[in-house]
């Protein structure tokens, strides 16, 4: 008796105390029909746990009734005469939800009675929301403590054996009590034990009863003011996560998320200043950089050959002077350094996220934290066979699909630079060049973010058709089929440009052509890694740009007032006696559905191949992924906060799918490294201009680069109409074209000349060497 007496009064001050907290943060007063406050029933006491909604449509006649409050006693009546067709297709139905459209709304009525029943002989307590003419019906749910007790002692979770009463001062003016008695204080606790006792032993047991709900969620609590006014805001950009506060309001799950994206964002400003400081060299010395100065020279007079057949004509090198200094800005020695320090810097990454992980799983008592879903019935592979053919099928049709499009924004450059070369004005056909380019990376880059859309939608549903066995296998399936299709998606276009573009457009009298016509696309003068930058650059930023001001924030900024504004119009047909207050699950069921974290990670992902992978064509890429991240967070934890309903309390086992996760950043590093190489020795102009300084130059300098990487051709070798219609330039005899061949006069005329082949062993010499430092 003395501890059942001790326990009554804690949990009186524990609740007096909950209600003032309740009042003073969220500012919610009594409510006008139920007498209580939105986040507990009508005595002010009892904290509401869960909110069960079902829609119904009653007769015009029928009145509606009182709230009814149940003490684990009172018997719950029928809900009185019902239609017999469901109302169906109603606008703000969350997604997902399952109805039997046969049943008639008296089977709908009787089975939420007997499943109201159930919860109440498992000791729930219930409160029902009046019924309203907008068709929704709530009902509140309480768990009461003894039931919470039994349900942590079958969990075996460990809390403390001494009472405590200490303040968690979260800043320096807000202060949150703890509760006085163990296990009270911690609110992950007390929420993934209302989850898992309601979903177990009430849900699963009578799921056939539970369909008749539409929906299951449970309130936002008094921490979401403290995690909007500390985290989800974008004036306290400067200031640390807090990290276990996310982790008690939102589960483990979504709190090591926003651990490691915080540490990503850290781990980002050493690369970033380290980009900075390359670009503004590459800045400060370009004046000094002779290849771009003899580029620029017009007393060189260098002619170049046609870009296309018959309607192009020559044209001077001098043309594409800005071209090339901009080239020089991300392709000059420092990055060959920045290079090898962001391959170190992305193996360190995983490695101090590895320690920090640990840290928490050791904070948050997630060690010995055995797997809590079950393992369902195994299935026939006959079961899964329509599935897994299904799949394979579409991932080749999916591959299909993207190289289509890489190749067709490839042909679009190839037909425009023909069309756009007819242009009888000067100054277009100079500026051709700088325009396809320009064209087709934007257009590259809405294709990325339309297909990228389009493969996210298909990755859960060819998930869905392999009928996974758990939500753990369902989310490891769909964040590799995710990540496969995605990154293909959006690095198909860079790949194309940094290793096939002109590698296979031939020479000028024997070019490979497309469609018989047309000639394949060549990489300028300079180089394609300026071309690459762009095309990174443009994609890169207007996949942060776009996603995050549009998918994340324009597309459910509109949805959310258009929903209110409907719902509004609703309630102005309601009679005036029924109006009232918004109660808190009223402004809950607004709100979005979680979805998981899948999608928040493959976002990273993405980025993290961008900074990774091709970070050697553009140094500037960690600073904007830094820029980015830090507006990324606050977008987010607003998003969670205020946009979507409070997710389940559901711990995870160690930290749930990021393991995989964590294996696609291994297979990204596994492929920085390399690609970074490649990058530096195929595509950057760095390797022939050391092997031209340190082996064919006179006096061991950069003088003479430009006309030693041009080759000669011929005009008189053009086949028959393919020479330029009509010129402005007089006196024509040879044109310089990008390669190493042997000129018209030797006798093995057009062939690789002896410094392709030493250019080639110095490109392969590098890759190796590259590794080797690593």
């Amino acid at each position: 008796m003395p501890v059942t007496t001790e326990m009554s009064e804690s949990s009186s001050i524990h609740s007096a105390k909950l209600v003032s907290l309740a009042r003073s943060l969220s500012g919610l007063g009594l409510d006008a029909a139920n007498g209580g406050p939105g986040l507990f029933f009508s005595d002010g006491k009892r904290k509401v746990d869960y909110i069960l909604c079902y829609k119904y449509k009653k007769r015009q006649s029928s009145k509606p009734r009182l709230s009814i409050t149940s003490n684990g006693s009172i018997p719950i009546p029928i809900l009185g005469r019902w239609e017999t067709e469901a109302e169906s297709g109603e606008a703000g139905a969350p997604a997902g939800e399952v109805e039997e459209p046969r049943l008639s709304e008296e089977e709908k009525a009787l089975m939420r009675e007997e499943f109201e029943a159930g919860l109440l002989e498992a000791g729930l307590q219930i409160e029902r929301d009046k019924e309203r003419a907008t068709g929704l019906g709530f009902i509140r749910l309480h768990i009461p403590w003894p039931i919470l007790s039994r349900e942590a002692e079958l969990q075996k979770i460990k809390v403390a054996v001494k009472k405590v009463s200490r303040l968690h001062t979260v800043v320096s003016d807000v202060i949150v009590l703890c509760m006085s008695a163990p296990l009270k204080g911690d609110l992950l606790c007390l929420d993934f034990l209302s989850f898992r006792f309601l979903h177990v032993n009430c849900l699963e047991s009578s799921q056939s009863s539970f369909l008749v709900f539409n929906l299951c969620f449970t309130l936002i609590s008094d921490v979401r003011q403290l995690l909007h006014e500390e985290w989800a805001n974008y004036g306290v950009m400067h200031k640390y996560q807090p990290v276990d506060l996310i982790r008690k309001y939102f589960g483990e799950q979504i709190g090591l998320y926003f651990a490691w994206l915080g540490v990503y964002t850290q781990l980002l400003i050493p690369p970033s200043v380290l980009g900075i400081i390359v670009f503004l060299y590459g800045i400060f010395t370009v004046d000094a950089n002779v290849p771009s100065e003899e580029t620029c020279d017009d007393n060189l007079n260098i002619t170049m050959c046609p870009l296309c057949d018959g309607v192009c004509d020559y044209w001077r090198l001098s043309t594409v002077c800005s071209l090339a200094r901009a080239s020089y800005l991300f392709d000059n020695g420092a990055t060959v350094l920045f290079a090898i320090f962001m391959s170190l810097w992305a193996a360190c990454f995983l490695e101090h996220w590895k320690r920090r992980q640990m840290c928490l799983k050791h904070a948050w008592d997630l060690t010995s934290l055995e797997d809590e879903e079950p393992e369902p019935e195994s299935l026939d592979i006959e079961d899964h066979l329509y599935g897994y053919l299904i799949n394979v099928s579409t991932l080749l049709f999916l591959i299909f699909v993207t190289f289509s499009a890489v190749f067709g924004v490839a042909v679009y450059r190839i037909c425009m630079l023909s069309v756009w070369s007819m242009n009888p004005d000067p100054e277009a056909k100079a500026s051709v060049r700088m325009t396809v380019t320009t064209t087709g990376i934007i257009l590259n880059m809405l294709v990325v973010l339309v297909l990228e859309e389009v493969y996210g939608a298909i990755a859960v549903w060819l998930t869905e058709l392999e009928l996974p066995k758990t939500k753990e296998e369902f989310e490891e399936r769909l964040i590799f089929k995710s990540f496969f299709l995605k990154s293909m998606n959006a690095f198909a276009p860079i790949f194309y440009v940094a290793f096939f573009k002109g590698r296979f457009a031939g020479r000028p009298g024997d070019y490979v052509y497309v469609f018989g016509d047309y000639r394949m696309e060549e990489c300028a003068p300079p180089g394609c890694l300026i071309e690459l930058c762009i095309q990174l650059s443009m994609i890169m930023l207007g996949k942060q740009l776009i996603q995050n001001n549009v998918f994340e924030v324009l597309i459910p900024y509109v949805q959310f007032h258009s929903y209110i504004k409907k719902r509004a119009a609703e309630n102005n047909e309601e009679n005036e006696e029924e109006k009232r207050p918004k109660q808190q699950f009223d402004k809950d069921f607004t709100l979005e559905p979680f979805e998981g974290v899948s999608p928040e990670y493959m976002e990273m992902i993405i980025q993290y191949g961008f900074v990774s992978l091709f970070v050697a064509s553009f140094p500037l890429a960690p600073a904007f992924a830094l820029l980015n991240n830090v507006i990324e967070i606050r977008l987010d934890a607003a998003k969670f906060v205020t946009e979507i309903r409070r997710p389940d309390a559901v711990r995870c086992k160690d930290i749930g799918t990021i393991w995989h996760i964590m294996m696609i950043f291994h297979v990204i590093n596994a492929l920085c490294l390399s690609s970074q190489a490649f990058v530096i020795s195929f595509t950057s102009e760095f390797v022939p201009r050391m092997v031209f300084q340190y082996m064919y130059s006179v006096n061991g300098t950069m003088n003479g680069f430009t006309e030693h990487s041009l080759s000669y051709f011929n005009i008189s070798n053009f086949p028959a109409g393919t020479a330029p219609t009509t010129t402005l330039f007089t006196g024509v005899s040879v044109c310089r074209y990008k390669d190493y061949r042997d000129p018209p006069w030797e006798p093995d005329a057009y062939t690789f000349s002896k410094q392709y082949w030493s250019v080639l062993a110095a490109k392969l010499a590098f890759v190796i060497f590259f590794q080797v430092c690593k």
